[in-house]
């Protein structure tokens, strides 16, 4: 059966790396716990670490960690639907929000449960994902400002998720403004500028994030050791928290093209072939993955001479050229993953999750 892992002495490593960075700049950090996808027995470890907040943007991943420990601090980091602003209200202590009409049914829900929602207004700088149009954002603050059960306690913003555009100085400096611009026109106090992300890490090595930004959102590179920015992983952060290991299940020496007329593959799409290597064959071996549990493009084996030939919905075939290690059926593969790899393994409920201490 195929399984990952998550090795813990090297998530408390990047654990620490981190915190103590954020400390020496006076930066709050939450952790973006989407990648688990609310599996308890990584979220234990994650628990386990001392960590303060959380982020999601799955409520019942935020349910999970609250059933965990009911006093961690927890924060929703997407626009609420409809259907969710009860959970909403309940598992998480602060949610994201962009729309007025979600934030007054987030108000109704908040006076039946006898609760104070804390929530940050999230405001677009130009990634054209969730935020309240510049243009508009004091005037929407106003509103939001009067609805009772009410607490604005941070203005944010996300970016590069959608289309990369990535944080800088002048876009971060904006955010800091409209902070500035809302504390002297309302006489209130904002505790939190949330513009930061993974990707926005460089930017205080770089002595770049003005001073304002406080809070930060981090996922990838606390679980993977990137680099966001620059894509690429950082020296001095662990890169290979999570493997995967798939067991062969089928070992023969095949030829390099196919036979027989081609039509479209389960993909719907028709694969085309280098035709020096008719004639040609090589060890292929097939796992016991496939396009249900992983994405190719987001998969590599460990082993350099183990190549990915192709993939259907539950198997993965493998090149294993001359085969020059011997493998041999029931042995395991070993495959680290990029992030989009590991959110779509752990979504599958056929791939088992181990702990490595």
């Amino acid at each position: 059966m195929a399984y990952i892992t998550l090795e813990t002495k090297k998530l408390a490593n990047n654990f620490k790396h981190l915190n103590d960075f954020f400390k020496i700049h006076n930066i709050d950090w939450s952790i973006v716990t989407k990648i688990l996808c609310g599996n308890k027995k990584y979220l234990t470890e994650l628990l386990n670490l001392g960590i303060k907040q959380y982020s999601d943007s799955r409520i019942s991943n935020l349910k999970m960690i609250k059933n965990l420990d009911k006093n961690a601090q927890t924060i929703y980091i997407k626009p609420p639907a409809k259907g969710v602003i009860e959970e909403v209200v309940r598992y998480a202590d602060i949610s994201m929000n962009t729309d007025f009409h979600t934030i007054e049914m987030l108000s109704e829900e908040a006076i039946k449960q006898n609760k104070i929602h804390k929530i940050i207004i999230m405001i677009d700088l130009g990634e054209l994902r969730e935020g309240v149009m510049r243009e508009d954002f004091i005037d929407f603050y106003e509103k939001v400002f009067q609805i009772k059960n009410i607490d604005v306690v941070g203005l944010g913003t996300n970016l590069s998720c959608l289309y990369g555009i990535l944080p800088n100085n002048d876009k971060l400096l904006q955010l800091c403004l409209y902070k500035q611009l809302i504390e002297l026109k309302f006489n209130v106090k904002i505790p939190f500028i949330s513009g930061g992300s993974s990707v926005t890490i460089p930017l205080i090595k770089q002595g770049l994030l003005p001073k304002d930004i406080n809070h930060f959102r981090v996922g990838e590179t606390l679980f993977m050791g990137t680099d966001v920015y620059n894509s690429v992983p950082f020296a001095t952060m662990e890169n290979d928290i999570f493997k995967l290991y798939a067991e062969i299940i089928e070992l023969y020496e095949k030829p390099l093209i196919p036979s027989g007329e081609l039509g479209s593959n389960l993909e719907g799409n028709v694969v085309t072939f280098n035709q020096e290597n008719i004639g040609k064959s090589a060890v292929r071996a097939i796992i016991d993955i496939g396009l249900l549990d992983i994405d190719m493009k987001h998969l590599e084996a460990t082993n350099e001479n183990v190549k990915l030939a192709g993939a259907t919905s539950d198997m993965v075939v493998l090149d294993l050229g001359e085969n020059i290690e011997n493998f041999k059926v029931g042995d395991q593969m070993e495959f680290t993953l990029d992030y989009m790899g590991i959110v779509r393994i752990m979504n599958s409920k056929y791939i088992e999750k181990r702990v490595v201490y």
